[in-house]
């Protein structure tokens, strides 16, 4: 039940109906840490426990598993306080944490691309969860402002710029100037010994070398925001890399003075003797040169975040390839810091990869720029909607066809494991059936429909739900999950709960309105069904609006 005191990491929803609604494994930890027979730990579990108000008598299964029934008068209770807008089947947090989330961090002066969207869509999907649930977020966008590129693009802006081509597409044509001065540091070595000169120049603070990077990160920051804003997301804080580099020294000079880190071969390294899986890979915190690396700016970066918020958990959203820094990472923090008391947690995903199996490129073979992609995906549901609404008006559609295609792209990349690659197919993630965000937002519609059709006719609140009907009694039981399913969200940082539920959800809907009339009954049972349309209706546009997807009246 929605007010519950139950932990969503012990009362999960029951695999089988056929065994109740809810179920419990948790007596079988319990019962092995203390030598118990769980069976009997949990015959003796339910008779102190008693949940008589809301269910049947709780039944043990298997090797000691706990089963639970809910009553239909409870059942009813908990619809009537929703329908009344007491709740909508999640409670939220009765101790608020704060939780930091790290997402997205594009690298400047090179355009996003299909890579970008997993971290960022993922990130801003947890943000919203946590939030719903009544936690406070600060998300923050590590953007890499700062390296060794930058002597290269100094170069190539000096020497080559277009200043058209700037204006036009500013990403384009620094990335042009880049791979430009690259391939000419590979065949002349005073290319390379000038580009040298150049970053030597930035980091000594030279005036002219400044105020090109300050307009670098601009014109990047711009042009990152353009992205952001057709996908919905943004960010509380944008701290790129450079924020911390006057703390780089003194973190080595300490690390150094605590005896973590150690010379060798002239950079400051620190080993992991102790630890089984890192002891064949040290951690670089100084090069050789003096110069830091990612490494030293992560352990700045995380000082910082805890001393300005005081996060219970930060939390790193990227690309599985980083398994082994962030190990390092929050092993070498946990070293330097060892009473800090947060949760550290890499959230990693899988690679997007083309049908052929490989990563997803262009035909030509090069990376598919996220603005691109975008585009495209507005422009397959706009003609798939005028293909099916060509009465609708062209800016009508144009709409429409924004919020399905973008939808469409973003859904996608969070319905399926994380952890897992996923191939991507136009052709299956803008259809109308199946797990997508066009069958979701079309449930959606279908549902908003109904309330169009009646017109001044004023929604009553009713009493109690008799939940006679099978697929009534599959629907509502269905809804009283919404909040258990947002805790298993946030427990495990998987969105993809929240997408199997809410398909689901329509699908249960489906059922009940082809089975159960809505419009075409009256009295006690239309005003219950009608209160079932609308509670399912708001827990839908919640659970999109948390994935991040917007919704429309009509398709």
């Amino acid at each position: 039940m929605p007010d519950a005191n139950v932990s969503s990491v012990l009362v999960r929803p029951c695999p089988d109906p056929k065994f109740g609604d809810y179920q419990s494994n948790a007596l079988m930890g319990l019962a092995k840490r203390n030598q118990l027979n769980p069976r009997d730990l949990a015959a003796q579990v339910i008779e102190q426990i008693d949940v008589a108000d809301c269910c049947e008598p709780v039944g043990i299964a298997g090797p000691g598993f706990l089963n639970f029934r809910l009553k239909t008068s409870a059942l009813s209770d908990t619809l009537v306080g929703a329908a009344k807008g007491e709740h909508l089947f999640y409670r939220t947090a009765a101790e608020p944490r704060t939780i930091v989330i790290d997402y997205s961090s594009p690298n400047v002066a090179k355009p996003m691309h299909v890579g970008h969207i997993r971290s960022t869509v993922l990130g801003y999907t947890l943000a919203k969860a946590f939030r719903l649930l009544g936690h406070k977020v600060v998300t923050d966008n590590h953007i890499g402002d700062w390296g060794t590129q930058f002597g290269k693009l100094l170069v190539g802006w000096k020497l080559h710029l277009d200043r058209d081509a700037l204006g036009q597409d500013a990403l384009a044509e620094m990335e042009r100037l880049y791979k430009l001065v690259n391939s000419a540091c590979e065949e002349d070595e005073i290319v390379l010994i000038r580009a040298r000169s150049e970053l030597v120049k930035l980091q000594s603070g030279d005036a002219e070398n400044l105020a090109i990077w300050h307009e670098m990160i601009e014109l990047s920051r711009h042009q990152f925001d353009e992205i952001y804003g057709r996908l919905g997301v943004d960010f509380d804080e944008t701290l790129g890399e450079s924020f911390y580099n006057d703390r780089l020294k003194g973190i080595v000079d300490e690390l150094a003075a605590q005896g973590i880190a150690e010379e060798s071969d002239g950079a400051q390294v620190v080993f992991f003797n102790n630890h089984k899986s890192l002891k064949k890979n040290p951690a670089i915190v100084q090069k050789s040169d003096g110069a830091a690396n990612y490494t030293t700016t992560d352990l700045a970066t995380l000082e910082h975040r805890q001393n300005s918020w005081q996060p219970s958990e930060v939390i790193y959203v990227t690309d599985g390839r980083q398994q082994l820094h962030f190990q390092q990472l929050f092993e070498l923090y946990n070293r330097w810091k060892p009473s800090h008391g947060m949760k550290l947690n890499h959230v990693w995903f899988g690679a997007i990869l083309g049908e052929d199996g490989r990563p997803f490129k262009t035909r030509s073979g090069e990376i598919i720029r996220l603005s691109g992609l975008l585009d495209e995906a507005e422009q397959r549901a706009f003609d798939a909607v005028s293909e099916k609404n060509p009465d609708i008006s062209g800016d009508e559609r144009r709409e429409i066809a924004r919020i399905v295609g973008i939808g469409a792209i973003k859904y996608a990349d969070i319905s399926g494991n994380r952890q897992s690659d996923y191939v991507f197919n136009w052709d299956t993630m803008l259809a109308l059936v199946g797990n997508t965000a066009p069958y979701l937002l079309y449930a959606f519609t279908r549902i908003r429909s109904i309330f169009r059709k009646l017109g001044d006719e004023s929604l009553t609140r009713p009493e109690s739900f008799a939940l006679a009907q099978p697929e009534e009694l599959t629907l509502a039981k269905h809804l009283l999950r919404f909040g258990l399913v947002l805790e298993l969200v946030i427990d495990e940082c998987r969105p993809n709960y929240l997408c199997n539920y809410l398909y689901e959800l329509a699908g249960h809907f489906a059922s009940f309105y082809e089975n159960c009339p809505v419009l075409k009954t009256e009295g006690d049972i239309r005003t219950q069904r009608l209160a079932l349309c609308d509670l399912t209706g708001q827990v839908l546009n919640t659970g999109l609006e948390t994935l991040g997807l917007e919704t429309t009246e009509r398709m």
